[in-house]
């Protein structure tokens, strides 16, 4: 059997498990074009300062901690919004580490990624006879 506990003092001691936002996962989306992947994550109430990106090869790793209060709670909604989490998330194609940037506006991270050169696709000119 199967048991679901919210915010119990158990439950809080462990919430700063690999992958694990107060039980829930960082919410991503991950949107391609011919140059670049754009992943945007929702952050409400975190700052430049809160966040870390990584990236290793083709895996892009999204770090952040929410902030708590001198008494030790967190300052948003305690079963959604606590502690820190991550969220690991593999390219399918090469990218250029050197050139990917993040921003932070409005509670929502963005992180554009750029193809390896290699990765875009080549436009070949058709000549006529």
């Amino acid at each position: 059997m199967m048991r679901l506990y919210w915010g119990t003092p158990r439950h809080r001691a462990n919430r700063d498990l690999i992958g694990f936002n107060g039980g829930t996962r960082l919410p991503i989306e991950v949107r391609a074009d011919d140059e670049a992947y754009l992943i945007t994550a929702e952050v409400p109430g975190m700052s430049a300062e809160d966040l870390q990106v990584e990236v290793l090869e083709d895996l892009v790793t999204l770090r952040g901690k929410y902030k708590e209060d001198g008494a030790g709670e967190a300052l948003i909604n305690e079963l959604e919004r606590s502690g820190g989490f991550f969220r690991r998330i593999r390219l399918p194609e090469a990218i250029d580490a050197e050139a990917v940037e993040a921003k932070v506006e409005n509670g929502l991270l963005t992180v554009r990624v750029p193809k390896a050169e290699e990765a875009r696709p080549k436009r070949i000119e058709v000549k006529a006879k």
